[in-house]
């Protein structure tokens, strides 16, 4: 696991190597074992790539990148891990490659030696990667198929710029930071913006499953190599009973790929179904015991999942370290909101990036629990809004109109405050059902930003209009599925991963979005997945055998923090310094009347509008950020935030 950079210039230009040298640095934390950089020259033609390397699989300095074949006319610098890239390395031996090192590395180059860009449809793993082709005078670019490893890029007629974080692209002098205030109504809509916009007027993201080119010629294209298949019928099984044969196989043989590492791995222990079946898989699989991490916060049960891993690592005699943090600091808050390039909604990055912190400390690599509810519907609202989807009209409006009243009591984690928002959107169409389910605003998007909105309320789905016509005809949750794939997985959940792990040079790795995995789940029936308000039905049993009956039997949690108990007592006068100041920097896109009457009525006590305060936070800190220069900022230099820790076994 690493960062990447490069630049090609058409204009005839050189590639400055003290630039390209700081726009490495700026991915240090990604890669901290070491660093390279590459010049090369190709008529008018300036190439510059760079590497931060985070030393996984083959740790000898042979294994450095950016990699160079043997005439060094194709250079290679790459971010991620190719599971099969033994599997791949044998069947290159048999058509006459020689290798040079042990790494996944070199086996993506010889790939592509072989086989050109179709390559990337041999990869089975988490990448991103860029190829200069001498060659054919190319830049190549992919990324994985669901996106699991970032990658953006900046293009113009003179020159391409690509980065595996946005930092490093901010060092280049010819990228100059700017608000997409374009991007802005879909922040505040999603809480992320969509692939393939930015926060960042002109920088973009290369979406999952897709390649970019650009010839010598400066002309850039992209082509999607790859989308979830989505099968006109469900697959034909025997029963259940074959069906979850077939997962507890597809799962044990992910969990498998993902232990080969030539440094200490462990594995995210929050409790819950998905990180328990890893585990307890691990457990099974290695001679030692599996090092287990989890995370809790002191003053909140609801918000503590300790005592359930503590049963799963009894269960599975892991050696276990918890650890418990009090509430969030000033630092935490700016240094997350650096460490993603923007703003952002989602809060559980404050525990994913304690826990990731910690976690290094004792491993390199650790396995989690990331995807098994994107697969095997395990998110309440897609229950709700399947349910809704099956009701009369006539019902569902009935019915938003006797439950909207309802008192805002219990935070919006509470049953109460799930049912005020299953009743507000009971009776919308399908997809803004679905929008608002996962929004941060919604309606009040228009109050928040009256200026930037101008047109958009004719369109406020506009992101999701592709993938809706991706999946138009088939069943409600195969719908719900592959929209929260391309979505709310893609640009939330999955950068919150590789921000807070990689912000430590930790690798994270994901058993239930494996590739072989994730297509058999998308053939099953619904009902294998949902029924009778049952989750993840033929999951819970393929290792009924496996898992604690506590474990296995209780509802989702999740991974929050309690924000609203923060923003009345520890952060109140830091919410209120930073989004009330005079010189607060988002009275330029927001209206601040709005948000005064937010904070009062939270600090108040009348509303829960921690996500949303939490939003407006994490932009008024990034529009500081972007202000002093984001190019140059770090937090290299920084002292951690404090926590609390210690090891059972």
């Amino acid at each position: 696991m690493c960062g990447i950079t490069g630049v090609v210039r058409f204009d005839g230009r050189p590639v400055d190597r003290d630039r390209l040298g700081r726009m490495v640095d700026a991915l240090a934390h990604r890669g901290p074992d070491a660093r390279g950089a590459q010049l090369l020259g190709e008529g008018s033609l300036h190439v510059g790539l760079g590497h931060a390397r985070l030393r996984v699989v083959d740790l000898s300095e042979a294994a450095g990148q950016p990699m160079a074949s043997d005439d060094g006319r194709v250079w290679v610098a790459f971010n991620g891990e190719i599971y099969n890239f033994r599997e791949l390395r044998a069947s290159l031996e048999a058509r006459g490659q020689r290798f040079r090192t042990a790494s996944d590395t070199e086996v993506l180059l010889r790939l592509y030696e072989a086989d050109g860009e179709r390559c990337v449809q041999a990869l089975d793993g988490m990448f991103a990667f860029a190829i200069w082709d001498g060659r054919q005078r190319r830049l190549l670019l992919a990324r994985d198929r669901l996106g699991k490893k970032p990658l953006f890029y900046c293009a113009s007629p003179q020159m391409v710029a690509f980065a595996s974080e946005i930092k490093a692209l901010l060092r280049h002098p010819d990228i100059v930071p700017q608000v997409n205030t374009e991007a802005l109504p879909s922040l505040f809509l999603y809480g992320y913006v969509p692939t393939p916009q930015t926060c960042y007027a002109g920088i973009l993201k290369l979406p999952p499953g897709h390649l970019l080119r650009a010839g010598d010629d400066g002309h850039v294209e992209i082509e999607e190599y790859w989308d979830v298949p989505l099968a006109d019928a469900p697959r034909r099984t025997s029963g259940e009973a074959e069906a979850a044969a077939d997962i507890r196989e597809l799962v044990t043989a992910a969990v498998r790929r993902r232990l080969i590492a030539d440094v200490p791995l462990g594995a995210f222990l929050s409790g819950g179904i998905d990180s328990t079946i890893v585990v307890g898989i691990m457990s099974r699989l290695l001679q030692e015991p599996v090092r287990t991490f989890s995370i809790g916060f002191s003053g909140d049960a609801r918000f503590d999942e300790r005592a359930y891993a503590r049963l799963a690592a009894r269960r599975f005699q892991t050696v276990h370290t918890e650890f418990m943090v009090e509430p969030s600091s000033v630092d935490l808050i700016e240094r997350l909101v650096w460490h993603h390039d923007g703003p952002f909604a989602d809060s559980s990055a404050i525990p994913t990036y304690l826990l990731s912190r910690l976690t290094r400390q004792h491993v390199t690599v650790a396995l989690n629990g990331d995807g098994g509810d994107e697969l095997f519907a395990g998110y309440l609202r897609f229950y709700a809004a399947v349910a809704a989807e099956a009701a009369p009209r006539w019902a569902r409006r009935m019915g938003g109109r006797l439950l909207g009243g309802l008192p805002d009591w219990g935070g919006h984690r509470s049953a109460l405050a799930r049912l005020r928002k299953f009743a507000g959107s009971v009776a919308l169409p399908f997809a803004e059902r679905f929008t608002r389910w996962v929004s941060v605003f919604y309606e009040d998007v228009p109050r928040l930003l009256p200026d930037a909105w101008h047109g958009a309320p004719a369109r406020p789905l506009g992101p999701l209009e592709p993938s809706l016509q991706r999946c138009r005809g088939r069943s409600p949750l195969t719908q719900l599925l592959y929209l929260n794939l391309k979505t709310y997985l893609l640009d939330d959940l999955l950068v919150k991963m590789d921000r807070c792990s990689m912000a430590h040079g930790l690798e994270a790795r994901s058993p239930f979005l494996d590739l072989a995995l994730l297509e058999y789940a998308f053939s099953l029936p619904d009902a294998m997945k949902l029924r009778w308000g049952r989750t993840k039905v033929v999951l819970r049993r393929a290792f009924a055998d496996l898992v604690p009956e506590p474990i296995l039997r209780r509802g989702k949690m999740g991974f929050g923090v309690p924000l609203r108990a923060w923003f009345t007592t520890d952060l109140r006068d830091y919410l209120r310094e930073v989004l009330l100041a005079p010189e607060a920097r988002l009275r330029g896109y927001v209206d601040q009347s709005y948000v005064r009457a937010l904070c009062e009525a939270h600090l108040a006590g009348r509303a829960d509008h921690s996500h949303r305060l939490w939003t407006l936070l994490t932009f008024e800190v990034w529009l500081r950020d972007l202000s002093l220069g984001a190019g140059s900022f770090t937090w290299a230099d920084a002292p951690e935030p404090a926590a609390m820790g210690g090891r059972l076994r």
